[in-house]
């Protein structure tokens, strides 16, 4: 009698076999963190079985917690578990990599062609959709992680002290953390993380890395391996960025953007809407490398294409490399490249370090209230910080031209409608962007 395929442990997978699997990913990992994270549980825990439910949920959990892009870092995370280092490597880099080629492909069509009728008509579709999205993301956020009163109190604070005040992000960041540390010690019920959804115990049969599957030698804490692999990664940085020096200048452009998105790569709790209002005050107010409506066109790009949506930086650094003509006037779209493979390398490289040199010590300190109260101030003060990025949004769609300007009825419905069918429909961000855009473009032709 044939044993059922569903009791029987999937054979172990190749390093070519994975490698196919994180490149197709790559292609068609759309939908945000929400989608590309449903994509991967539907076909890595149910379909494939290479890893059980609970070991899922417990990568995802910590990754949730970590700064960074937690969908790239979640397939990082588990093609490290099954293939050591260079897993983890190629899981994660397969996961950015087709997104910039076709984002740097989009930004010199979008700076070239950008004023066509044509694609100006999709953009003033897509631009309301994208604060819509952006809403929908605090409402999610917040749903997810709001879970006392204290986590409230700490979200509208951070809302008044960016809007009204208009504190840095980082300072922000900063107290909330602080906040966090101090509530997780005094009041430890008020600072519990809230959970994912998926049901725990829910089985899809015996997976290659079960719940009782022992961690593989690569995945054992080992202080030798923290200091080598954070060496690595700190070398790493210093010959980039040292090069970039030599050859521009402190001042320079490339360099700024080097160091610049070293430092926001340090700062995205709670995803790439967190991050974005920080992306804002640096690249549009004090840099200046775009403007206000270029990173609203940027985001909507983003949202449109595959991989992370913290990918927008590929586009910040595509426009500042760009404008700045820093190869020279005759050499702008290779400035652009260079300006978007500095901004994606500086970007993920803390990304890949905190699950290479991180990812056993995390795992151990799983429940423990001391590393996860800080982590869940933060992810409460970032609801309030990106809910101050939907109304700066929806401000610039709905009055370009400030309050003196024409109020633009049509965005305002628009944004209106595809909120309705993220909220009350569930409908995926990719078909909303779409429809959206659409109408934006038979709405122009028309008027």
């Amino acid at each position: 009698m044939s044993v059922p395929i569903s009791e029987v442990a999937p054979s172990p997978v190749s390093f070519f076999e994975a490698f196919r699997y994180w490149l197709k990913l790559g292609f068609i990992s759309f939908g945000g963190p929400a989608g590309q994270i449903a994509i991967m549980h539907q076909e890595l825990v149910e379909r494939r079985r290479w890893i059980s439910e609970h070991r899922f949920l417990h990568a995802l959990n910590y990754c949730m917690l970590l700064p960074g892009p937690e969908a790239q870092q979640l397939a990082t995370y588990i093609g490290w578990l099954m293939h050591g280092t260079w897993g983890g490597i190629v899981a994660g880099a397969m996961f950015v990599l087709p997104s910039l080629v076709i984002l740097i492909a989009l930004t010199w069509i979008y700076l070239v062609f950008g004023n066509v009728p044509v694609v100006a008509g999709v953009l003033y579709g897509i631009k309301p959709a994208v604060t819509a999205i952006v809403v929908f993301a605090a409402y999610r956020i917040g749903a997810r992680a709001l879970k006392s009163s204290v986590l409230w109190t700490i979200a509208a604070t951070a809302f008044v002290l960016i809007f009204i005040f208009n504190v840095p992000f980082p300072y922000i960041v900063l107290g909330a953390g602080i906040v966090g540390y101090v509530g997780g010690r005094l009041a430890p019920t008020q600072f519990r993380a809230g959970g994912h959804q998926g049901d725990g115990h829910k089985r899809s049969g015996p997976a290659l890395i079960d719940d009782d599957t022992l961690p593989p030698a690569h995945a054992r804490f080992k202080w030798s391996r923290v200091i080598i692999y954070s060496a690595v990664g700190l070398a790493m940085w210093v010959i980039v960025e040292g090069a970039l020096y030599a050859l521009f200048g402190w001042s320079g452009v490339l360099t700024q953007i080097g160091w610049f998105f070293t430092k926001a790569a340090l700062l995205t709790f709670g995803g790439a809407y967190a991050v974005l209002p920080y992306v804002y005050q640096g690249a549009v107010e004090h840099y200046q490398w775009l403007s206000a409506a270029q990173m609203i066109d940027g985001l909507a790009l983003g949202e449109t294409t595959p991989g992370p949506l913290i990918m927008i930086v590929a586009f910040v650094g595509f426009v500042g490399g760009w404008t700045s003509a820093v190869f020279g006037a005759d050499m702008l779209p290779f400035a652009g490249i260079a300006g978007a493979s500095v901004a994606t390398f500086f970007t993920f490289l803390p990304s890949f370090l905190f699950i290479l040199v991180g990812g056993p010590a995390v795992e151990a300190t799983r429940g423990d209230i001391k590393f996860t109260a800080p982590l869940t101030g933060i992810t409460a003060a970032v609801v309030g910080v990106i809910l101050n990025l939907a109304m700066f949004f929806a401000y610039h769609v709905l009055w370009p031209h400030g309050f003196q300007g024409v109020f633009e009825w049509f965005s305002a419905l628009i944004g209106i409608g595809a909120f309705i069918a993220l909220w009350r429909f569930k409908v995926g961000i990719i078909p909303v962007v779409l429809a959206c855009g659409v109408t934006g473009l038979l709405f122009n032709l028309v008027m």
